[in-house]
């Protein structure tokens, strides 16, 4: 699937919920599904900065595609990174780079998010094509 199906995906998904009530378990159960980040990615390397609650990205390239994994100590921003890794990984640094991430003000994320976790979703949304940029610059020597 491309960045934009999936993202068209993820909006349907939200889309079915009435309140944002609903669309906050639904975020609670991504971050829950979320697949175990091993422990020795949880450090201040991977570690997020500008987010309130700490957040943890680790890139992983192989045959040309970025693999991400996350973790974070609030479940609602655990089911933010969820949804970024849904979007972005297994993806190349060209397809992340240039990755328009409509999703976030479609779904209404960045608008009934606190000013914080909205500061934390951009600071995610920069580290990951920041990985993208720093793979691809490798990549082209």
């Amino acid at each position: 699937m491309t960045i934009n199906e999936i993202q068209d995906e993820i909006i349907q998904e939200f889309s079915a919920f009435e309140d944002w009530m609903d669309k906050y378990s639904y975020l609670i159960e991504l971050g829950n599904e979320l697949e175990e980040m091993p422990e020795e990615h949880h450090n201040d390397q991977n570690l997020i900065e500008g987010c309130q609650s700490k957040v943890w990205f680790n890139a992983e390239y192989s045959d040309g595609k970025i693999d991400f994994i996350a973790d974070s100590d609030a479940i609602i921003t655990k089911g933010i990174a969820s949804l970024l890794i849904r979007v972005l990984s297994g993806k190349s640094p060209d397809e992340i780079l240039n990755a328009d991430l409509y999703f976030i003000e479609k779904t209404g994320l960045q608008q009934h998010l606190s000013p914080t976790r909205s500061n934390g979703l951009m600071s995610m949304v920069k580290q990951l094509k920041l990985y993208a940029m720093a793979y691809k610059s490798l990549n082209q020597k």
